[in-house]
C-alpha cells in the first residue's frame, strides 16, 4: 500500500504557517488526523504531551536540542560512557559540495543530522551514482524540515552531513532496527519491524520478557500464538536504552542489533511528529499515562 503523498501546495501552507505560529500548525494537523483539537492546556495522550513539550521545551532545552541533532548526539552517547556503541565516524562536511567522494570506502552510510529520512545507505560504492546522490543530498539540505511539523527542536540545527560506517549485510540488507519506548528513564517497551524488505512493514511491540504485548493494531491483528526469538543481546539494549534516555520525560532509542554488539541509531523525540494514529487509542493514553513531565 502506497502512502498518500502530500501536494507541494499543502506542505507549502503548513511550512509557513510554522514561521507564523508552531500552535496553529499543530492544531490545524492534529486536527486534520484525528479529527480534533489536542488537549493542550491538559494532555492526556502520549501525542498530546509530545505535542505539548515540542511546543513549550524541545525548541529551548539544549541537551534536547543536542540529542535530536544526529551529529552532536555521538558526543551526548560518550558521556553516557556508551562510546562503544557508536558506529565509526568516517567524515562530517557542511555541504554535499564538500563531499570526497573519492576518499569514502567501498561501503559507508551518510546522512544529513537534522531530521529523518535524509540517508543515502552505500553497500558498494561501484554501484552508486555520484551525482545523483549529490544532487538528492542538496535538495535534502534545502529542507526546512523542523517546519512541516513545527518540530521545533530541529530548528536552526548547524546541518552537516555525516559519514559512518556500514553495518549492514554485504547484500545491502540493513540491520534490524528495535526502537525502544523510554519514559523518565525505562526503557518500557521495544517495537520491532517486519515484513519491511518485502514492503509490506507491521510493527510489533514486545515487553522487557521480549513478550509480545498487543498495544497496537499489528499486534492486536496478529496470530494468537504469534512471536518472535529473542534477540540476543536484546536485554543489553534495554539497558542502553534505560542509560540514554535518563532525564528525559519520554524519548524513543533506536539501536542496532549486530554481529558485533548494540549499534547506537538514533534519538527521537516526536516519533511520527507525535501525530501517530496507528496506535490504540486506549495505549495512547496508557503510554501519556507514564509521561512524568514539569511543562504544565
Amino acid at each position: 500500500m502506497k502512502k498518500k503523498r502530500i501536494s507541494k501546495t499543502t506542505k507549502a501552507f503548513y511550512i509557513a504557517l510554522s514561521y507564523v505560529s508552531p500552535r496553529l500548525n499543530t492544531q490545524l494537523l492534529f486536527l486534520k488526523k484525528f479529527g480534533r483539537l489536542p488537549n493542550l492546556k491538559n494532555p492526556q495522550t502520549l501525542n498530546e504531551k509530545l505535542l505539548k513539550l515540542k511546543l513549550e521545551d524541545f525548541g529551548k532545552n539544549e541537551l534536547v536540542r543536542q540529542c535530536a541533532d544526529k551529529f552532536r548526539v555521538r558526543q551526548y552517547v560518550k558521556d553516557c560512557g556508551l562510546g562503544h556503541c557508536l558506529n565509526e565516524l568516517l567524515a562530517v562536511y557542511d555541504s554535499a559540495e564538500q563531499i570526497d567522494w573519492d576518499s569514502l570506502p567501498e561501503s559507508f552510510a551518510m546522512k544529513w543530522n537534522f531530521g529523518c529520512g535524509y540517508n543515502l545507505i552505500c553497500p558498494s560504492k561501484d554501484a552508486l551514482e555520484v551525482p545523483a546522490a549529490k544532487k538528492m543530498l542538496e535538495k535534502w539540505g534545502r529542507e526546512p524540515f523542523w517546519a512541516y511539523f513545527s518540530e521545533l527542536q530541529y530548528r536552526g540545527v548547524h546541518k552537516k552531513i555525516i559519514v559512518e560506517e556500514y553495518i549492514g549485510s554485504e547484500g545491502g540488507t540493513p540491520p534490524k532496527d528495535y526502537k525502544f519506548y523510554c519514559f523518565n528513564g525505562n526503557a518500557y517497551c521495544v517495537m520491532v519491524c517486519v515484513g519491511r524488505e518485502e514492503g509490506w512493514p507491521r510493527f510489533y511491540f514486545f515487553d522487557r520478557e521480549f513478550r509480545l504485548m498487543r498495544i497496537n493494531r499489528d499486534s492486536v491483528n496478529a496470530p494468537k500464538d504469534f512471536s518472535l526469538p529473542k534477540p540476543l543481546g536484546i536485554s543489553e539494549a534495554f539497558q542502553i536504552a534505560d542509560r540514554l534516555s535518563q532525564g528525559f520525560p519520554f524519548v524513543r532509542v533506536d539501536l542496532y542489533l549486530t554481529q558485533r554488539g548494540v549499534r547506537f541509531g538514533e534519538m527521537t523525540f516526536t516519533p511520527a511528529a507525535a501525530l501517530d494514529n496507528k496506535r490504540l487509542p486506549k495505549t495512547d493514553l496508557l503510554f501519556g499515562s507514564l509521561i512524568k513531565s514539569s511543562v504544565k
